[in-house]
């Protein structure tokens, strides 16, 4: 699939929003925790995305009720469901000066069309020294799902299944999209939320 640019200027996928609020210190400060262990930005980008999906539980998967929505929000409490992690992930990126941005899918809510749909988010990393972008979903691993730091095949959390009526949206927005921000902020229990409140189109 061809990936779009919302914006051909680099810099604006590299600004600080409030979601993205990577000018937050407790965000310099775990970026900088990371940096000081890579080599390059290319593996700065790697360590950053794993941290996000493997130390930042998805919120469904340990039972929580809270709802977070902020990059510094998300750190602080270890949690979040996709549309927060990837505010995450974004702003640990972009205060390294590492363009990013969110893309979606629309997705089954659990196994089958008659559980409904959701938009599920994931990130887009221009890497420099492949003077490419590159999607990376960073949800968070378990049984069934396997997604990995990968320059070349995408390996997301998520394949899509169009026999199932599922796609990919091809744009790489500048910030995270509005209507998944408003489930964030019109919800205060994360389970029902997750169950009743997720968006269903973008």
């Amino acid at each position: 699939m061809g990936l779009v640019l919302q914006s051909t200027n680099p810099h604006d996928y590299l600004i600080s929003t409030p979601e993205v609020n990577f000018i937050h210190p407790s965000l310099i400060k775990k970026a900088d925790e990371i940096y000081a262990n890579s080599t390059d930005k290319l593996q700065y980008a790697k360590e950053a995305y794993e941290f996000v999906r493997d130390h930042i539980a998805h919120s469904w998967d340990i039972g929580s009720h809270r709802v977070t929505r902020t990059a510094s929000e998300v750190l602080e409490y270890g949690e979040g469901i996709c549309y927060a992690k990837s505010n995450l992930l974004a702003a640990l990126l972009r205060v390294k000066g590492i363009p990013t941005g969110f893309c979606y899918q629309r997705l089954t809510l659990f196994d089958s069309p008659e559980d409904g749909y959701c938009i599920h988010a994931l990130n887009a990393v221009y890497i420099d020294s492949e003077n490419k972008w590159i999607r990376l979903d960073s949800r968070g691993n378990k049984t069934g799902v396997n997604a990995q730091f990968s320059l070349y095949e995408e390996k997301l959390a998520f394949p899509v299944r169009p026999h199932l009526d599922e796609k990919d949206y091809p744009t790489i927005y500048m910030n995270p999209h509005e209507k998944t921000m408003n489930v964030l902020k019109e919800h205060s229990d994360g389970r029902e939320m997750y169950m009743n409140g997720l968006s269903k189109n973008i």
